[in-house]
């Protein structure tokens, strides 16, 4: 069945992913974003714009008239780049999602797609984690500090009234993201450090599988499902960054680091069921292979 898709924050890399799948399965989608002229992918691929800011439900509400299902991707996380920023971002899933929630229900959209974290249910440390597991970091990170705004997004979602499926991503990898980029490019001139001792876990998701997860999800909706969306094979960042190092001929890279996340080693096993989704990158062997 077809849908009528509004995605918001349309101009973000995940949407770059995301559109071109969307139209290829047959819907009829409508990006929404905030600045119309970052929105390059939707504009290649057909897709109407809609002009709209998170914070102004009058805006939204219009870009939202006539759709089934809206996709929230609006972000504004700090990169490798350098773009971006926790507080603002903070603000936008405790402020915004509630503002794009009610112009769903003023506009008649039933459905929600949410983009959250997998880090909500971070462990902290070596233990396997799923959907249910509390947020027990060991180490305070600016990253978690994170995890309370994107628990007050997803409880916004939940008590909205509305139909939802709320997928929590891995740590993105892949084109446009910038990090394996900079791994790549720090590695090569020997710049690479281990975060910390390299001992923590880091779940992975390579941002075309995040993309092919969410088309999924349109089409096999769980309904009232949160679920984990990550490779399958959790490592140590040791490993991950030892084999960015032999990519380009260079030696395990040192220790001491700055460690920007915690721990997290998640399971992705509901995702894969409830979706009928494998990540086609499916360890970061395949997804960092160059």
């Amino acid at each position: 069945m077809t849908e009528t898709i509004a995605v918001l924050g349309a101009n973000g890399v995940y949407a770059r992913h995301l559109l071109p799948r969307l139209v290829s399965a047959g819907h009829s989608v409508r990006a929404v974003a905030r600045r119309p002229d970052a929105a390059g992918i939707a504009r290649a691929c057909g897709v109407p714009i809609a002009t709209a800011n998170i914070f102004d439900t009058a805006s939204m509400r219009a870009a939202f008239a006539g759709c089934s299902i809206a996709i929230n991707l609006a972000t504004t996380l700090p990169g490798p780049s350098g773009r971006g920023d926790f507080a603002a971002n903070d603000r936008l899933r405790t402020v915004g999602t509630p503002n794009s929630t009610e112009a769903c229900r003023d506009a008649g959209v039933k459905r929600i797609i949410q983009q959250s974290i997998g880090l909500v249910c971070a462990s902290g440390d070596a233990t396997w984690s799923d959907e249910d597991s509390p947020f027990k970091p060991t180490v305070e990170t600016v990253a978690s500090k994170a995890v309370s705004a994107a628990l007050a997004m997803e409880e916004t979602i939940v008590s909205s009234g509305l139909d939802w499926v709320i997928l929590r991503g891995g740590l993105f990898y892949g084109p446009g993201t910038g990090f394996d980029d900079g791994w790549f490019a720090r590695a090569s001139a020997g710049k690479l450090r281990l975060p910390g001792d390299g001992s923590d876990y880091v779940s992975l998701v390579h941002i075309a599988d995040m993309a092919a997860a969410s088309t999924a999800a349109v089409t096999r909706w769980p309904s009232k499902s949160r679920l984990n969306v990550c490779d399958n094979e959790p490592a140590q960042w040791r490993d991950v960054f030892g084999f960015v190092a032999s990519c380009v001929g260079q030696n395990p890279p040192e220790s001491g680091g700055r460690v920007d996340f915690p721990s997290f080693r998640l399971r992705n096993a509901r995702a894969v069921a409830a979706l009928a989704w494998q990540p086609f990158y499916r360890t970061y062997r395949e997804g960092l292979s160059r």
